[in-house]
């Protein structure tokens, strides 16, 4: 999810990167180096309320370099999280991804979007796009940002008649929605962690499963607003009362309970606990469908490890590829936490060391040359079109197209002992089970924490691995390396005493056990949140790492639309699919598939019994024993996309 912030500086301010848990912020920047360019010294802050169609103002910052000798282009970016400080002699810190920019020579827009903080009008998630406009009160944030560049075009001068628009995270949607029907003078935008779909995997549902911990730490921070409303001077973080999110949510009971302690009226909590399945309300928001009549060059910009939106980058860099043939379209996806490429150097996450500070050469080789060369005529970059690190060896790739052209699926198949290769089964009966209670339900992390830690990406898994209620498949150690690139497919067939259950499925790298520990690179390490909590101390020897995981409802087997239950014992095929990786499993590592029912409480608990989960009772949970298949016939598998290796090797 993404958060408002306690200290409003320009991480946050002028890129609304900083849209994650606003107390975990201050440590990250301090680790930074302060830059030494003073804003105040070469641009001029002008605070405006620019008219819509519609006759609502939206207020809007705007910083004009000093430097009247030549022109500049225009880099804009849309918020819901405010664009404070507020006052024209008051400027925001610089950070290190703006500051680039600022002394690169930009004029630099900022807006708060329709019915948040200063500007007028009615704020509604994720603002449903209107392809039909038939009168002036048909407004949408494509129509929004239409007559916001318009009247900047005609009332702030010494610019040479080109546009940017860039965002990260929910600024990310008011991007892309942005660049539909692109205004001419729009030459080139960058939706970074872009919320594309809340439902499909971003913030609100993955495989059709709450994601509750992400959602009540966000909610308990981004308020409803009626009017015009300045920022509190200063924000009180919610009490959880413990510093113990798994205790705090399983006393909590079920979801409909939360409501009451994000102060009953909370919009964007009581809407999103009130659509459990893939309806009108998701459809409408689900910006992705509407990407068309785009004219600019775009830039798509995600995270390997976004806790938050990893799956609406991809979703929007094939949408766009798919409906805009033509214009320049690529795809940067790093080794990054939601929005790390523009507020860190993207050395590390947890335990995981990617040996290179990806972030920094992702801020000064790709994103700044891709922006100077389309709105400045400046450099020729020759970006591909998908630049993407490929981690397990640390290492930029660049490919035609994603996912990488040759990649290919296979299948790595469950097998008795806990034995997992890509020889399908030959046996005519075989199954493997687990008892699932959801008075125990399986922890996300092996330490304890509230909100979400975004160090869960890449965390051991070791302390989940032990649990009789999780089912453990392991290969021999590789004798050669190989690389996964694309996405991940489980297809499993299941039978349940319930009749509903979820299936979590991780793909995880399991590290020699004669892997050292290197000591931490200099710098706070990633993936903190509300008190910048992170994994104890561990070695790496027989390290777990996950790679990816995610969630399945089982309800929704056959649709989000209309979820159906389980007879109990009948099996069944349950397959999905989880966000891309691009990963490269070394030689002397071993490949682990584990398989569970619960991942509490980054995801709601199921009662395992068919109702309606978010207003389940006490009664309706109730335990279940769950059976994974893995006979010929009915092979329970995990898909993936292997790549042959690269000239050199990898």
């Amino acid at each position: 999810m993404k958060y408002p912030v306690l200290r409003f500086v320009a991480l946050a301010t002028l890129a609304c990167v900083a849209c994650t848990a606003p107390t975990f912020l201050s440590p990250l920047i301090a680790a930074e180096k302060a830059p030494a360019y003073d804003s105040r010294e070469h641009y001029t802050k002008y605070e405006y309320r620019i008219p819509m169609r519609d006759g609502v103002k939206l207020f809007t910052s705007v910083m004009v370099p000093k430097d009247a000798s030549k022109t500049y282009p225009f880099l804009m970016t849309r918020t819901p999280y405010s664009v404070a400080p507020y006052g024209e002699d008051e400027f925001p810190e610089a950070a290190a991804h703006t500051d680039m920019f600022l002394q690169a020579g930009y004029i630099w827009v900022r807006q708060d979007v329709r019915g948040r903080t200063l500007s007028e009008g009615k704020f509604i998630e994720m603002t449903p796009h209107r392809p039909d406009k038939k009168t002036k009160a048909d407004v949408d944030e494509s129509s929004d940002t239409y007559d916001t560049v318009e009247w900047l075009l005609q009332h702030v001068p010494n610019h040479n008649g080109r546009v940017g628009m860039w965002g990260v995270s929910y600024p990310g949607f008011y991007t892309s929605a942005g660049i539909i029907d692109t205004h001419p003078a729009i030459k080139a935008a960058s939706p970074q962690a872009p919320v594309t779909d809340f439902y499909l995997n971003d913030d609100w549902y993955h495989g059709g499963a709450f994601m509750l911990a992400a959602g009540f730490d966000f909610f308990s921070k981004f308020k409803p607003q009626s009017g015009p409303t300045p920022p509190p001077k200063v924000r009180v973080p919610f009490d959880y009362g413990t510093q113990d999110g798994y205790e705090f949510f399983l006393k909590l009971g079920s979801v409909a309970n939360a409501a009451a302690l994000l102060g009953g009226n909370n919009t964007g909590w009581n809407e999103g606990v009130a659509h459990p399945t893939y309806d009108a309300y998701w459809k409408a928001r689900a910006i992705w469908h509407h990407l068309k009549n785009i004219r600019c060059a775009v830039l798509t910009v995600g995270g390997w490890f976004d806790a938050e939106d990893l799956m609406g980058p991809l979703r929007t860099y094939h949408a766009i590829e798919k409906n805009n043939p033509g214009i320049f379209n690529a795809l940067v996806m790093g080794p990054w936490v939601h929005g790390g490429w523009a507020r860190q150097d993207g050395r590390r996450l947890g335990s995981v060391d990617f040996a290179a500070d990806t972030a920094t050469y992702y801020r000064e080789k790709i994103v700044l040359p891709f922006f100077e060369k389309h709105l400045k005529d400046k450099g020729e970059p020759k970006l591909p079109e998908a630049y993407v690190f490929e981690t397990g060896t640390n290492v930029w790739r660049q490919y035609a197209a994603w996912p990488a052209p040759g990649a290919k699926p296979r299948t790595l198949y469950f097998h008795e002992r806990g034995a997992l290769n890509f020889d399908p089964p030959t046996d005519a009966a075989a199954s493997d089970t687990y008892v699932s209670d959801p008075a125990k339900p399986v922890p996300f992390i092996g330490y304890t924490a509230t909100g979400m830690p975004q160090e869960y990406m890449v965390a051991d898994q070791r302390f989940a691995a032990t649990r009789p209620d999780v089912l453990v498949y392991v290969t021999e150690p590789l004798e050669e390396s190989i690389t996964f690139a694309g996405p991940v497919s489980p297809r499993l067939f299941v039978s349940t005493t319930g009749t509903d259950a979820d299936w979590v499925v991780k793909l995880i790298d399991v590290y020699p056990p004669e892997r050292s520990t290197p000591a931490a690179a200099s710098g706070a390490p990633e993936g903190g949140r509300s008190k910048d909590v992170g994994p104890p101390k561990v070695t790496l020897a027989g390290y777990q790492q996950l790679v990816r995981g995610e969630p399945f409802r089982g309800k929704y087997r056959r649709s989000f639309e209309t979820p159906e239950p389980f007879a109990p014992g009948k099996v069944e095929a349950v397959n999905f699919t989880m966000p891309d990786v691009n990963h490269t499993f070394r030689r002397g590592h071993r490949i682990m598939v584990q398989v569970q029912s619960s991942w509490f409480p980054l995801v709601d608990r199921n009662p395992q019994t068919f109702v309606n989960i978010p207003t389940a009772k006490p009664e309706d949970f109730r335990a279940a024993t769950q059976i994974i298949h893995r006979a010929a016939g009915r092979a329970s598998g995990v898909e993936v996309m292997v790549l042959a290796p690269a000239a050199g090797g990898r």
